[in-house]
């Protein structure tokens, strides 16, 4: 296994097996040294980050709805929030129509300020290499992206046991 040439070695569908398999691995490897990376010159924690990008996504979203996105306990949505919302990245609004509800809302100026700038340059660089495809290329692409979302989905769903199947034993998942 090689972190510089996947799949080296490996002749035909093989090797482009291995160097798709590989290639898979190795970003999501950066991606997650990334969004640590990005946290911490935010100066938020990484759930919290990735806690932020699903908001901004939607806007807004009940505590319940969070911590089923996440995975994590209603419990430990509420430490997230309580950190987001002194950073001044959310607010809590009571549901006019069920006062039990809380509806989290993303405070899209100071995301603007401390977020966006930190991936801005990355965004940036992924819109040049996309710049480089023709619509036709970008198409596929995309149906690549959703189909990977759709795998990821389905996995996180298997690993939690949410698919009928018993969830193996160990640790928590915990909002630090």
């Amino acid at each position: 296994m090689s972190w510089e040439t996947p799949g080296q070695g490996q002749p035909g569908r093989r090797g482009l097996d291995v160097a798709f398999e590989e290639s898979l691995r190795r970003t999501s490897s950066f991606m997650h040294l990334m969004s640590q990376a990005a946290a911490e010159r935010i100066g938020i924690n990484p759930t919290d980050l990735n806690c932020l990008n699903i908001l901004s996504l939607g806007g807004e979203l009940t505590a319940g709805q969070l911590a089923q996105a996440t995975g994590l306990t209603t419990a430990s949505i509420t430490g997230v929030v309580d950190r987001l919302e002194e950073a001044g990245y959310v607010r809590r609004e009571r549901n006019a129509k069920d006062r039990r509800r809380v509806v989290i809302h993303l405070i899209v100026e100071p995301v603007l300020r401390d977020v966006v700038t930190v991936f801005a340059p990355m965004m940036a660089a992924w819109k040049k290499i996309a710049d480089g495809y023709t619509d036709e290329e970008l198409e596929f692409i995309l149906r690549f992206q959703a189909q990977t979302e759709q795998v990821l989905r389905g996995t996180i769903t298997r690993l939690r046991g949410l698919d009928g199947a018993a969830p193996r034993p160990g640790p928590q998942p915990s909002a630090t």
